[in-house]
């Protein structure tokens, strides 16, 4: 036998009616904080900063790629040489 119930409530009604604790204070709190940290880091998103961001990370990303070549020329130069 199947049974399908169908309540018509507001979600604080039903978050009320099952004894679950009102949170709305915390994320009334939760969602001002954030407003605060974006608001404090907006200058990040201009573009000459992401361009400097940027910038920086693909000289160091194409150092990284050539000592990575570099060391396995290396290691294929030795496994080739006589012993």
């Amino acid at each position: 036998m199947k049974m399908t119930i169908e309540i018509d409530c507001t979600p604080q009604e039903a978050r009320t009616f099952l004894g679950l604790p009102d949170v709305s204070g915390l994320n009334d709190k939760l969602v001002e904080e954030m407003q605060k940290r974006m608001e404090a880091n907006i200058n990040m998103l201009s573009p000459e900063e992401l361009m400097k961001n940027w910038a920086a990370f693909g000289a160091g990303a194409q150092e990284s790629f050539r000592k990575l070549m570099a060391s396995a020329v290396d290691i294929g130069m030795g496994a080739t040489r006589p012993k």
